[in-house]
């Protein structure tokens, strides 16, 4: 297949979509299709389903494929329905890559493995092997905080330029300097996306393309201006609109709890979803609901004290 039969529709603004869970525990697929409608009414072009935000190490096999059934069929071509697929066991992420492509997936997202932390010889051959058995458009994704092992630049180009399937990075290494080095040297149609919602607006200012991202959830709408703004050159409104969405971002990535809780609280706020979360997960407590609330109010996604009276 050619490059140009891999080339996605994926959008500039894909959300990594939590995962609804009941009081008991189970995936809530009730509330998967409204949260599916609440993104797409909401700036959302494409869905990553059973990523990092989706709690993917707590799902097993069966329930992500169960995710990807329901939200292909919540989405009902109405957006890209990327599947995360990813894991450190490459023959693993074959197999589960290939259920997710007969499950109707439209791309595949791939974590670098991580807790084995490979080599970049092992990380180019790992995603190498899992592209070419899967014939999916893919789109790596670099997030060393988290995986102990930087996709480094220069490997990145390599996968890119050489495996036609391999479209797109998001980038979660934090370094625009690495950004920059992608978008210096990439062919003409691979694609670098933000993992990091704060730093959506530089990486476009470097080379990106667009956002996979945690906070669409509650501001996608802005997101997708901000995007637009910056597209029709007008530096001083995508700046305000960063700068907007700041409150939103600091509140879903609290240093104390980890994403998603503060996310998943947010929704409950906005009568979206549950607040239930599997362990080793917990939900946000006091304090830390209380900055979510704030942030909400600020925003002007929830009334404030006194317009409630």
């Amino acid at each position: 297949m050619t490059g140009d039969a891999f080339s996605p529709a994926w959008g500039r603004v894909v959300t990594a979509m939590v995962t609804p869970f009941d009081a008991s525990g189970e995936i809530d697929e009730p509330a998967v299709g409204r949260l599916v409608d609440h993104l797409l009414a909401n700036g959302t072009e494409g869905i990553v389903v059973c990523g990092t935000t989706g709690e993917a190490p707590t799902l097993s096999d069966a329930e992500k494929l169960r995710m990807f059934e329901l939200v292909r069929a919540a989405t009902d071509g109405r957006a890209a329905m990327i599947a995360s697929t990813g894991n450190y066991d490459t023959a693993h992420t074959i197999a589960l890559s290939r259920d997710a492509a007969s499950r109707g997936a439209d791309g595949l997202l791939l974590i670098t493995p991580y807790y084995n932390r490979p080599s970049q010889e092992g990380l180019y051959a790992h995603f190498r092997a899992v592209a070419e058995a899967a014939e999916l458009p893919i789109m790596l994704y670099n997030v060393p905080t988290r995986t102990g092992v930087n996709l480094e630049a220069r490997t990145c180009l390599r996968l890119f330029r050489d495996v036609p399937n391999i479209v797109a990075v998001k980038e979660a290494s934090g370094s625009l300097m690495q950004v920059s080095e992608i978008a210096a040297g990439a062919p003409p149609g691979k694609l670098i996306y933000s993992g990091d919602d704060g730093l959506l607006l530089p990486l476009l200012a470097v080379g990106g393309y667009g956002v996979v991202s945690v906070t669409s959830h509650l501001v996608g709408r802005a997101m997708s201006a901000m995007v637009m703004a910056h597209l029709e050159g007008k530096p001083d409104e995508a700046a305000r609109l960063h700068q907007r969405m700041l409150p939103i971002v600091r509140a879903c990535f609290q240093p104390t709890t980890p994403s998603p809780a503060p996310l998943k609280c947010a929704l409950a706020m906005l009568g979206i979803i549950g607040n239930h979360l599997r362990l080793p997960l917990v939900t946000a407590d006091e304090a830390e609901s209380g900055r979510v609330r704030a942030a909400l109010v600020e925003f002007g996604l929830l009334p404030s004290a006194s317009q409630q009276n």
